[in-house]
């Protein structure tokens, strides 16, 4: 079973990081103030059994009746770990008899303005501190008469310099602030972590939407994260989606207005081209009846010459009549075409244009099978759109190749030629009604033509030529056709 933790927020993760900090922070100092009692009572502890011994010394070296050994005293507190420890031994007489410091031997003691005596009471001797020493040096001189008796014998000064105790109350310090360092750095390396964490997506996402305009609507890269930064990201990528979604809607709304504004268009356009083409294939019917019994060698070219302009003529008949009933879905009647065939005969119909402007055709791959079920006049108008454009763009002569490919399921035809090429910019906005880049023209053709394409299942693609200058066009048909 998969465990999921709880998602911890930018306000909770602040807090937990405070919260540590303090922890580590007391923690720290509590250790560090244990360890440091715990030192200076053991150092406590070995200066009161140093001194003491060191005063028993003392002691026993003024009230012993036999000889001692003078050099006892000073070994001792050589041998001591204490540093500053000076114990010196007077006569009754105040004249220093012995001491650790050799060159104190035959002095008298001087007592400061601040010294005091510690006088013994029965068997019991009070030790009172009678100087401090120089400024930063905690120095104690401690001056105990010794009495046998009653009987003074003696003087023991003690000067005690208590510095070594402040040894532990620095290592304190100092490792106390070492460890507050350590624990800032450690929260400052926190904080950054954390702050990139949430600083740099929202870096990504302020870029993304700066770039709104320069780049279009792109979405950022998913997160899962469950906090305020994986909700941000998710509903800033809802927000690109819903514009997106409103950007394509009004696309197709003024895809719908321009539809709309043909349909008024190809309405007063079609009323005003009917009659006189119904006037011109009146007069070609006259001509074949007036003039063809009349032509002996050149009858046929003649006759077949009007039957291109009655093809033409009609074509653009059912066109205007396409015209007409704008608006309702375009109605294809299929019947088996070769494909070829029908290339060939629009390429026969610009022969002239296409001798007088030096442009050679070529047909490319003419084993390829080309039959399909098709609706030949629309395709041919789609055919005669693509064959103008390019003698149009080729006024100066050129090449234009036409070329065939088949596979398991679609038929290509190719058109390319070495005209002046289209623009990448346009090439995305050809297929808009009224969008053209020549002076004569509506530019509709392009768009008639993707529409017929597309209502027999295929598609049409224009761009550059990618052998050299010029625009192909590929038309692209299924092989099993569907309803229509």
């Amino acid at each position: 079973m998969k465990i999921v933790f709880p998602a911890f927020g930018l306000k909770a993760k602040l807090m937990a990081l405070m919260v540590l900090l303090l922890t580590l922070t007391l923690g720290a100092q509590v250790a560090v103030s244990l360890g440091t009692q715990e030192a200076v009572v053991e150092s406590t502890q070995a200066r009161v059994k140093d001194l003491a011994r060191a005063i028993q010394i003392s002691v026993q070296e003024l009230t012993s009746v036999s000889a001692t050994n003078p050099d006892r005293l000073p070994n001792y507190v050589k041998s001591l770990s204490t540093n500053g420890l000076e114990v010196s031994i007077a006569s009754s007489q105040s004249q220093i008899i012995n001491s650790t410091n050799p060159k104190l031997i035959g002095a008298v003691l001087k007592r400061g303005a601040h010294s005091q005596v510690a006088h013994g009471r029965g068997d019991l001797i009070d030790v009172i501190p009678l100087a401090f020493g120089a400024a930063g040096q905690q120095t104690t001189v401690y001056l105990i008469p010794v009495e046998v008796e009653d009987h003074l014998m003696g003087y023991v000064q003690v000067v005690a310099n208590f510095g070594d105790f402040a040894e532990p109350l620095q290592q304190y310090r100092n490792q106390l602030l070492s460890i507050a360092l350590a624990i800032f750095a450690l929260g400052l390396a926190f904080a950054w972590v954390l702050a990139q964490r949430y600083v740099s997506p929202i870096h990504t996402i302020a870029a993304a939407a700066q770039n709104i305009a320069a780049r279009g609507l792109e979405p950022v890269g998913e997160t899962h994260r469950r906090d305020e930064i994986g909700l941000l990201t998710r509903s800033f990528n809802e927000m690109v989606a819903q514009l997106r979604r409103a950007r394509e809607r009004e696309i197709e709304l003024n895809r719908l207005e321009r539809f709309a504004a043909l349909g008024q268009l190809a309405g007063g356009l079609a009323h005003e081209i009917k009659n006189p083409l119904n006037f011109i294939s009146l007069a070609i019917d006259q001509l074949r009846a007036n003039y063809a019994a009349q032509l002996s060698g050149d009858r046929d070219q003649f006759l077949r010459q009007l039957a291109m302009m009655k093809d033409e003529i009609r074509r653009l008949t059912e066109l205007i009549q396409s015209f007409l009933h704008y608006g309702k879905p375009i109605e294809i009647h299929r019947a088996p075409t070769d494909v070829r065939a029908l290339v060939r005969g629009v390429l026969e119909l610009s022969e002239s244009k296409v001798k007088s402007q030096g442009i050679t055709v070529q047909e490319r791959d003419p084993e390829v099978p080309t039959l399909l079920s098709l609706d030949a006049e629309k395709i041919r108008t789609c055919f005669i759109n693509v064959v103008a454009n390019a003698i149009q763009a080729m006024p100066e002569g050129g090449e234009l190749a036409v070329g065939y490919a088949r596979d398991s399921a679609h038929l290509r035809v190719t058109f390319v030629d070495t005209g002046v090429g289209i623009d990448p910019s346009a090439a995305q906005r050809i297929f808009e009604p009224f969008f053209t880049t020549k002076r004569e023209g509506i530019g509709l053709g392009l768009f008639l033509s993707q529409a017929i394409v597309e209502k027999h299942g295929g598609e049409i693609t224009i761009g550059s030529n990618s052998s050299g200058p010029g625009t192909r066009v590929v038309f692209t048909f299924p092989l099993q056709t569907g309803k229509t």
